[in-house]
């Protein structure tokens, strides 16, 4: 069934650690695009905690049944709306995933695991299995499909995804390269990352065939780069973002307008991709540091895993 809906996306500023406090947050902004008319709302990808290299991130994983979850569920159903989110979730089995929850008017219509975790996300959980393709589930006849960050630069995503839902829920948790690098290397290297984090969603989008509504992250954060005697200091990204089938953006909040929400009228519907995936792996060019953190963080990362979350490696599926 195709329709038009009014979609909502949060843009968090995100209080790493923090897990009451996002989730008071989230609460607080997506309240305000229910008062907007908005009937589906997107969070974060880590809506509850953020993500940086901060052990703390650990004490606040989720249950299946955490406060993450419940806040999802009951808002949904105290407000008749479907919402979406990812948290940091601890599986009976010990593991933990990046689990994307979707509810609507209070019923979970399903969850995507994240496929892969990106740089020092590693530390805190591991990759998805193959076997999810990212559907969650179907609502009111409306097929609904997830997709978290930097799957969206994955052309697997756009594979397994194509004419396959009718709109996409996601969000990212997306930072810029170190403020605190040489100025020569930001003017370098920044104005790429910044176009990947929102263009990686209207390329997705277009070669799906699905629109998409996708929340974001904003503010600034410091941590310890894994590995190496630097600190990072950065910011995220922002781009929360209402995108159509075709890859249009139809509202966008830039990380300067900070927190908010972006709200908008969407077509729900799949149609045929106007475009070849492309025969590779990326969809876009990381660039040579995302691209050297992606191998030496992910490294660390899972050892440091393996060392204080989990210690079987065993269901880790994903391992590109």
């Amino acid at each position: 069934m195709n329709k038009h809906i009014k979609a909502a996306a949060v843009q968090l500023e995100t209080k790493i650690t923090d897990s009451a406090g996002n989730i008071a947050d989230c609460e607080r902004l997506s309240l305000l695009a229910v008062q907007d008319g908005a009937s589906w709302i997107a969070l974060p990808e880590f809506f509850n905690t953020g993500v940086s290299w901060d052990p703390k991130i650990a004490d606040e994983i989720q249950t299946l049944d955490g406060s993450a979850a419940n806040f999802l569920r009951d808002f949904s159903a105290r407000h008749l709306v479907v919402i979406g989110g990812s948290f940091l979730c601890r599986l009976p089995d010990g593991s933990v995933r990046n689990r994307y929850q979707c509810y609507a008017d209070g019923a979970l219509v399903g969850w995507h695991d994240k496929d892969l975790p990106t740089m020092w996300e590693n530390a805190f959980y591991q990759g998805g299995s193959p076997a999810d393709i990212g559907i969650l589930g179907t609502y009111k006849n409306v097929r609904i499909g997830a997709a978290v960050c930097w799957e969206y630069m994955r052309t697997m995503t756009a594979r397994r995804l194509s004419n396959q839902v009718d709109v996409i829920m996601g969000g990212s948790c997306w930072w810029s390269i170190p403020t605190n690098f040489p100025g020569f290397l930001q003017r370098l290297w920044e104005p790429a990352n910044r176009s990947n984090s929102l263009a990686a969603v209207q390329d997705s989008a277009r070669l799906i065939g699905a629109p998409v509504i996708h929340a974001a992250h904003c503010g600034e954060i410091s941590c310890p780069m894994p590995g190496l005697p630097l600190a990072y200091r950065g910011f995220f990204e922002g781009n929360a973002a209402v995108v159509d089938a075709d890859g249009k953006v139809i509202a966008h909040r830039c990380a300067e307008k900070g927190e908010g929400i972006v709200l908008a009228e969407v077509f729900l519907g799949s149609k045929s991709p106007n475009a070849e995936i492309p025969n590779r792996y990326w969809l876009r060019r990381r660039g040579f540091l995302p691209a050297f953190a992606w191998h030496q963080q992910r490294w660390i990362g899972r050892r440091w895993y393996v060392r204080n979350i989990c210690h079987d490696l065993s269901g880790d599926f994903r391992t590109r």
